[in-house]
Formats: C-alpha cells, structure tokens, sequence
C-alpha cells in the first residue's frame, strides 16, 4: 500500500508540474502577426524589409542558349583552336546560367541610400584546349596533373569544363556591387564612359567592336551631379586593370611567328599606378538620349628587360573620346529606336575594342592561290608599342556603331546592327615590323614572299536579331552576327603555325578572313 500511495502521489504532483509549466509559457497576449508591405516610393516590386524603413527588390532571369561556330559565347572565330577552323574547333557552345539581383533603398536626410548587387551563376560547355590524341595532350582544358611518367599531361577529376575553371560544377559571377549615397557610386558598376546600353545597341551577340562595354561592371569611385530637365554629369575614377589594358608591347621579342599569331611582342604592363580618369555629360528625356564621354588612362609598363638596371620608359597618358545618341518615339511603329555612338581613342583601345570583342586575331581559311595549303589573316591593337631603349608610342583607333529596332507587333521585334572599326598605327611599329620603307625589312616585311606590309586593319560587322515574346517576360530569341577582318598585308608566307591549331608547315596565303556566328537564346526575366 505505500508503494501504491507512493506512486499515485509522485504522479499528482508530475501533472500539477506540467500543468503549472504549461500556464506560465500561455502569453498574456498575442502579438501582431507584421505583414510584409508594398514599397511604392521607387516603383514596381519593391518591399519593405519587416522592423525596418529599408525597401528592398529582389529580380533576375535563367537564360539557356547556344552559341553556333564558335568556341566561345560571346565572340567569333578569331583566334587559337577557334581560329584555325578545322576539326580541333568546337561547333557550338552552350551555356545555362542564373542571374540575382538585389536593390535596396532606404530615404535619409542626404537623400535616397542605395545598394545593388548583381550575380550570376553559370555553367558553359568545355573549351578545347589540346592538339588531339596523336600528341597525348588532354582534347579539353581542365585540372591537369603529370602522369606516372612525369612527362605528359592527363586530365584528372570527373569534368572537363574549361571554360569554367571547374568552380563548383560551374562559375559565379559579381557583376555589380555597389553603394549610392549622397550622389556618390562606390563599388563596381557600369563605367561613366559607356553609353547606356554599352555593347547592346540592339543586338544579342557580345562581341561589337566600335565603343566601350564593361558590361559586368568596373570598380569606381564617382560623382554624379544631377541638374534637373534631365541633365546629369558624372566625374569617376575607375579601375583599369581587368577590363580596359590592351596590352603594352614590347616589339623587340617580336617574331614573325608571333606576328602571325596575333600578337606582335611580349606584353610588359607594369603594376596598378593610376585609376583612369573619367568625365561625362548626359541629357535624357522623353525625345531620346545624347551623350559625351572622355577618358583618360595611364600606360605604365615594367622594364625593358628582366631587371631593374635594363631601364624602362616613361608613362604614356592615353586618351579617348565617345559621343552616343538615342532616338525614340520615331515614325515607324510604337517603341521603335535608334541607337548609335562613335568612340575615338589614341592609347586607350579597349574603350573602341571592348574586352568582350577582343583585339586580337589570328584566323585561316581557304586559298584559291596556286601552292598555297590555306590563307592566314591576323592583327593586334594594343595601347602602345615600344622597343628597348625607346619611349612609348601610341595606338589609334576610331570606330562607331548603332542599331535600328522595330516593333512588329506587342510580341515580335527585329533589331538591324552593325558596328566598325579602324586601327592606324605609327612610325615606330611600322618600321619595327615592316622596315623603313614599308617592305623589305623590319621582322615581317622581310619575309620572302610578302608583297605588302602594313599593320594597321580595319573590322566590320553586320547582324540581325529578332525576338518573340509569347508570354511577359519569356523571351525566344536567334542573332546571326558577321565579322570580316580587313587586314593590310598581301602576298604569301611560309612558316610552321602553332601546334594547338594543328596546322601543318607550309606557304598560307595573307588574305582578309570571315567569322559567322549564330546565337540561340531562351530568357525567361523575374
């Protein structure tokens, strides 16, 4: 029975615990649920952030497309495997890819503080790297280690996404991250200098010479003063050194093997001395855009040899100039436009030979010729060329481009662009590769068989693009794109091309060269 008692008494008291435990976890009384709201102070999509003044946007896209002829998503077939056009070049590349974006704005006393990020995640088809099974290198770049010999490249791990890097089974990318406050841009965003559509006059395809283009963003410091009607200007100093350094030469390691492959000596950039410098002036109302840009960049480049006693020469200050104009509200259909810009540069090419058009070319083709085996057609644009002993000498380049949209319907719309450009260069290069008089000496002009020599070129491009939009924001597009290289020199060459492009030692034809690209994409905005 005291057992019994025992029990029934430890159990009472157990519940009368509980029960006690439960009463003091009840609130006395319940809080409000706090509803996310709607955030009208700067348009569509925004929110407020719970417990705070901050509104926030969240957007984006997934896009899935195809790039067809080339070894890249976004140019021709300019150079290396894709350049040589042969059974080491890819068909196509293809690429899936994830875009995020972040907006916040909170209103203050000094105005609106912003912040927005931009990110993307993506995976691109592998891109071939080696020479093919007769020389027991890897067919596609990826991790590569030493066999058990020591001696031959083999390709280890279980992917062979070059152009990846193999980050993650895929690649992110920051494409902008940056503050405003105040007036002031502190981050990485879109240059001052470009026009505001950048490489996209009305096109898809990424690699338009004739202006500036930095698409995914450069580091900056800028002010931007707004004066009403419209009216903005913007003074900015920007980070050069991933997207907007041609290339500093330096041509006495020039070889006429070199010159053949698009690159007419060793590139000596020195270190990170000086932001570019850059100032622009906008207008922007109903009737359309216009838009003026300069900028200046310092040329800085290390010694002339591998020491520091081999002396080295002076800083070069480059320059270039951009006028852009849009057009709206024209004659031919509901949200039709023009877009169109001119860029002039001495010193500072990528502002005219955007990083995503390269300025770079090494590419064969056919010949016609009688003992030819095929045609080679090649050029550079760097910044400046020297030799040891020398003073900088700078490049020129000039180049334009535009686009014409039309709107068939709420669903279909065409785009018709084009874009070109022109490289002269000077006296020191001239004679460096060519000779004195311009055939007959220097490292090229020299060669047997070269009937004229001259490295100043010109590119063309042509394309057209049109889009269907069955639903908002899903968007089908096909961009088919024309590049033609009108290189300047003539006659017939006899050399051993490089070994990744597996072209065999014999007499190519110089002759201008051609690059078609098509472009399939699938967009779908959020």
């Amino acid at each position: 029975m005291k057992l019994v008692k025992s029990l029934l008494l430890g159990s009472a008291a157990g519940l009368i615990a509980v029960g006690g435990a439960q009463a003091a976890d009840l609130p006395v009384k319940a809080k409000a649920v706090e509803y996310v709201k709607i955030c009208s102070l700067y348009g569509a999509g925004f929110y407020y952030i719970p417990g705070t003044d901050t509104c926030i946007k969240l957007g984006g896209y997934l896009r899935a497309e195809v790039a067809v002829n080339t070894n890249s998503d976004f140019s021709g077939q300019f150079t290396a495997n894709a350049g040589s056009r042969n059974r080491l070049t890819n068909y196509y590349t293809a690429r899936a890819r994830e875009d995020l974006n972040i907006d916040t704005r909170t209103a203050t006393e000094y105005g609106v503080v912003r912040t927005f990020f931009d990110g993307v995640f993506s995976w691109t088809t592998g891109n071939y790297a080696g020479t093919g099974s007769a020389t027991g290198t890897t067919a596609y770049s990826g991790t590569l280690a030493l066999n058990t010999s020591g001696a031959t490249p083999a390709l280890v791990g279980s992917s062979i996404n070059g152009t990846d890097g193999n980050t993650s089974a895929g690649s992110l990318g920051v494409y902008y991250a940056f503050i405003q406050f105040a007036g002031f841009t502190m981050g990485k965003a879109v240059s001052q200098f470009d026009a505001p559509w950048t490489n996209y006059p009305g096109n898809n395809f990424d690699g338009l010479v004739g202006g500036s283009g930095t698409v995914t963003g450069i580091l900056q410091f800028t002010y931007t003063a707004d004066f009403g009607q419209g009216v903005t200007a913007s003074f900015s100093a920007e980070d050069p050194t991933q997207y907007l350094q041609a290339g500093n030469l330096n041509m006495t390691g020039a070889s006429a093997a070199g010159i053949l492959g698009g690159s007419y000596g060793s590139n000596a950039i020195g270190g990170s001395r000086s932001p570019n410098l850059v100032g622009m002036v906008r207008v922007d109302q109903a009737w359309g855009l216009f838009q003026a840009s300069v900028a200046a960049h310092d040329n800085h480049v290390a010694y002339y040899g591998a020491t520091e006693p081999t002396g080295h020469p002076d800083d070069k200050w480059g320059w270039a100039v951009q006028l852009a104009l849009s057009i709206k509200n024209i004659p031919t259909g509901a949200g039709d436009v023009i877009n169109i810009g001119g860029v002039y540069t001495d010193g500072a090419t990528r502002y005219n030979f955007q990083n995503l058009a390269g300025s770079s070319y090494s590419m064969f083709g056919s010949s016609g010729l009688a003992g030819a085996y095929g045609s080679i057609g090649f050029a550079n644009a760097p910044d400046t060329v020297y030799i040891t002993g020398s003073s900088q000498e700078t490049v020129k380049t000039w180049g334009f481009r535009g686009a014409y949209t039309h709107n068939w319907d709420p669903y279909w719309n065409t785009a018709i662009y084009g874009a070109y450009a022109g490289v002269q260069f000077g006296s020191l290069a001239k004679t460096t590769i060519c000779g004195p008089a311009g055939i007959g000496g220097g490292v090229f002009g020299a060669l047997a068989g070269v009937t004229s020599c001259n490295p100043d070129f010109n590119v063309g491009q042509v394309g057209i693009i049109t889009r269907w939009t069955p639903v908002k924001n899903l968007t089908f597009s096909a961009d088919v794109a024309w590049t033609h290289i009108d290189q300047k020199y003539a006659g017939t060459v006899a050399f051993t091309p490089s070994g990744t492009t597996a072209k065999p030692a014999a007499v190519y034809e110089l002759k201008d060269q051609d690059s078609v690209v098509l472009l399939l994409r699938a967009q779908r905005n959020w």
